[in-house]
């Protein structure tokens, strides 16, 4: 009877061993998954030298698996809490929920002193910054992204800066005398006319030429310069 009650303790205990090796090698998988996440959305954005920390939660513990669990991201657009699901191949076909936690730490552009609104930002303005970006949807990873943009409100000295906060600068205002010029197989016309829009570079306006008064579409190119629309930006 001792003998018995020996073997099943035994088994019980072995049975216990499973499933926690189980669910600690889906617990590696998810973390894996989540971190390639993470870099794969940090090397989109230029960050540098992003550092994650990451904490893998379930509600309860996970069933054994007797084949190889399939990993999918079900959301990860916070990384404070990311979802994943791991699926059983085998005869049950179980599938377990896990939350990821993050901390997500990079280096930043940041505001070196305070920046007033629709002002364009120069490179004393800017500074790269390691700061935990964790809850910041558009952070800027590089500095030259941000130098020349334009801030569409007044900004902080320390500020992280992100995309959304910066617009390129206007270059050419409604009611500005602008240079239509067009260039085609080495020939160059250039006409002169006023602009009916404002404009970044890059931006559609309208334009009247003021020799014949008709209205065209064309391409800001730089301040009082347009071009057609078909014509390669900068061309």
């Amino acid at each position: 009877m001792i003998a018995f009650r020996k073997a099943t303790l035994s088994i019980v205990t072995c049975l216990l061993c499973a499933t926690a090796s189980s669910a600690q090698t889906l617990s590696v998988q998810i973390e894996d998954a989540a971190r390639a996440q993470l870099e794969r959305g940090a090397d989109a954005i230029g960050l540098g030298d992003p550092q994650f920390d990451l904490t893998v939660a379930s509600s309860r513990p996970a069933p054994v698996c007797k084949g190889e669990a399939s990993i999918e991201a079900i959301d990860t657009r916070q990384p404070a809490r990311m979802r994943f699901v791991a699926r059983c191949p085998d005869g049950k076909g179980w599938r377990h929920d896990f939350v990821v936690r993050a901390r997500v730490s990079a280096l930043v552009a940041v505001t070196a002193a305070p920046v007033a609104a629709n002002r364009e930002l120069s490179e004393a303005d800017v500074a790269l910054e390691r700061r935990d970006i964790t809850n910041v949807r558009d952070p800027i990873g590089m500095l030259d992204e941000a130098v020349g943009q334009s801030s569409r409100r007044s900004l902080r000295a320390g500020e992280v800066l992100r995309a959304s906060q910066l617009v390129a600068p206007i270059v050419v205002k409604r009611g500005d005398a602008v240079v239509m010029t067009a260039r085609q197989d080495g020939i160059e016309v250039s006409m002169a006319g006023e602009a009916l829009d404002a404009g970044a570079r890059g931006a559609v306006v309208r334009v009247k030429n003021n020799a014949s008064g008709q209205v065209v579409r064309m391409r800001v190119l730089d301040a009082g310069a347009v071009q057609p629309l078909d014509m390669p930006l900068g061309e």
